[in-house]
């Protein structure tokens, strides 16, 4: 089902926009972070950042929810390929620390031009 309103209320390829969660490593994360983990979070950040002055992000941030805080994200790639690898070359997830960072596709995007 999902593939098929991919498929059929998804932008044209050179658009397609996906939101990514970041999820710490245990739920009280991050009142209680390492040092370890904070020196990863400022990679993150940096690594956003880039994306974001390249214009691949679009948005990024902390979200208060009352079950525990997550990291959210919106992209414009060219391909979920491109989403997959953006996730996967985040520091967060190479660092081995159990972050977990998900890309779901959006299904249309309204934006400003």
């Amino acid at each position: 089902m999902l593939g098929w309103l991919v498929g059929n209320f998804a932008p044209a390829a050179a658009d397609r926009f996906f939101m990514f969660r970041l999820i710490g490593p245990r739920p009280t994360f991050p009142a209680d972070a390492t040092p370890a983990e904070y020196a990863v979070m400022q990679q993150h950040v940096a690594y956003w950042t880039e994306l974001l002055h390249k214009g691949t992000a679009i948005l990024f941030g902390p979200v208060a929810e009352p079950t525990g805080v997550w990291g959210l994200g919106v992209m414009r790639v060219s391909s979920p390929e491109e989403a997959q690898s953006l996730a996967a070359n985040d520091p967060t997830v190479k660092s081995g620390m159990g972050f977990r960072l998900e890309a779901h596709p959006m299904l249309n995007a309204v934006t400003r031009s």
